[in-house]
């Protein structure tokens, strides 16, 4: 039975897609066949069970066996599909492609039975459109073997030093346009500068500690590159509008480019810090307080997230890490250069200064209409976060839920953060922040006055009245 099933299979011809260029008109109708390709059409069918396709091996072994006689059934086949033979007659055109196909060893009786079904995907192609070629010399481990190469193009053979240069590091390629493209971002936040309140500090300090110049230049600019980089990821997790009255630097650059940039920086800090005479000690109080610094940043991010409100300890240790973490940074690697660092221990009294610089802070974002222009109105409440006066006002009645639900909701709406500035008035939570304020300028000042007597003479007095400056200056912020 699948031997006369065999015998009966005829091979329909091969008609390529559709297209306007190929379209040729006949008697019986329209029929489709491109002239740039040598095609072997079949005859027509008979038998009900033909199979639908056939062998695009056997078609291009058919191919490659004679060009003449490719040529010739194609010419046959091209007729027979125009219904005319060689002769002009239409009667005979479908007998003499048969010859013709018979001639070029193509009949359907000649074909592998079980490849008969296997579906056309493509046209046959000229061989000619092909090469190989053998590389007179290959170093590779396909050598002696024929590689595929495209017309043209020569052999896909890598140069024998490909990738020497980065591999063995002699060859510098980072350059200045790829820096400043990673630099992008920082450099932006820098070019709008706030009061730089870390420099002046610096140099306050610096008439009791004596820090050599160099040294001196260096550290200012790690705290300053810490500091700027900081606040472009602050930004980022607090997802900022403002930043000193203009648009954040990851509305611009986007966020990834904006981490990568603050983090990158990190690392050129830590660099710097190795041109330091005392470098492994600065190196040590380098990754002690930006651990201390992630800690405190960990955790207010927590209470936010999680809507947990902190007690006020709990509150002072995050600000203590947080932003103390920067200000003992600069007197530690200032105290780790200073020849005279034995005669006062500066840390009590900037960390201090460090936790009546956030409170304060905090105090402002909610109060001040200066702060609103640089940041926007409350940005806190619209942040969700949990400072000093908040704080406050929710432990002061905590059956009353409403500046909660307002934190939750991390709302923009002015008019109900106005309600809940309102709300925290009538707690008294603005002003128990002011008392507090009020408490830690005195223990600065008292720490002051002690750091002067230390030091003693005219060097003593400066230095004190130079650290009043800056505890005036945060006082009239």
């Amino acid at each position: 039975m699948a031997a006369s099933l065999q015998q009966e299979t005829t091979i329909l011809p091969y008609i390529p897609p559709r297209t306007s260029s190929h379209r040729r008109q006949s008697s019986s109708g329209t029929a489709f066949l491109p002239e740039d390709l040598n095609i072997v059409p079949a005859g027509p069918s008979s038998s009900p069970n033909r199979p639908k396709s056939m062998s695009a091996n056997k078609r291009m072994s058919g191919t490659a066996t004679s060009t003449t006689t490719t040529t010739t059934t194609a010419a046959a086949g091209q007729q027979a599909l125009n219904g005319v033979g060689s002769s002009g007659n239409k009667f005979n055109a479908g007998a003499e492609f048969q010859a013709a196909l018979a001639a070029s060893g193509n009949n359907n009786n000649e074909r592998d039975p079980k490849r008969v079904s296997q579906p056309i995907s493509s046209p046959p192609r000229d061989s000619s459109l092909l090469r190989t070629s053998r590389p007179k010399s290959l170093s590779s481990p396909f050598e002696g073997k024929e590689k595929l190469v495209l017309e043209g193009n020569g052999p896909f053979e890598p140069p024998r030093n490909f990738g020497d240069k980065f591999i063995d590091g002699k060859v510098p390629t980072w350059t200045a346009e790829k820096e400043g493209i990673l630099m992008g971002p920082y450099d932006y936040l820098y070019g709008h500068p706030g009061k730089d309140i870390r420099a002046q500090l610096i140099a306050a300090f610096n008439v009791w500690l004596k820090v050599p110049d160099s040294s001196l230049a260096i550290i200012t600019k790690v705290v300053g590159m810490l500091h700027t980089a900081s606040l472009l990821v602050d930004d980022v997790e607090d997802s900022s509008l403002l930043r000193r009255g203009n648009p954040v630097a990851h509305s611009i650059f986007g966020t990834a480019q904006t981490i990568n940039s603050a983090n990158y920086v990190y690392f050129l800090a830590l660099q710097q810090l190795t041109a330091l005479p005392h470098a492994n000690f600065a190196i040590q109080i380098f990754t002690e307080e930006l651990l201390m610094l992630h800690r405190g940043q960990g955790m207010d991010l927590f209470w936010r997230d999680t809507l947990t409100c902190p007690s006020e300890d709990d509150y002072l240790e995050m600000v203590s890490n947080k932003t103390g973490g920067l200000f003992r940074l600069a007197i530690k690697l200032m105290q780790a250069e200073s020849p005279v660092a034995d005669r006062i221990d500066c840390v009590p009294l900037v960390s201090t200064i460090g936790l009546l610089f956030q409170i304060l802070d905090d105090l402002l974002n909610l109060s001040s209409p200066t702060y609103t222009q640089r940041k926007g109105l409350c940005e806190d409440l619209t942040e969700g976060k949990f400072s000093f006066p908040v704080i406050h006002a929710i432990r002061a009645d905590p059956s009353n839920r409403v500046l909660i639900n307002i934190l939750r909701q991390k709302t923009t709406d002015e008019e109900v953060k106005k309600y809940a500035v309102s709300y925290m008035e009538r707690m008294g939570s603005f002003s128990y922040t002011r008392k507090v304020l009020g408490v830690l300028e005195q223990k600065a000042l008292s720490l002051v006055r002690e750091g002067e007597m230390l030091v003693g003479g005219e060097e003593g007095r400066r230095g004190a009245e130079k650290i009043k400056g800056i505890l005036g200056m945060l006082k009239a912020l």
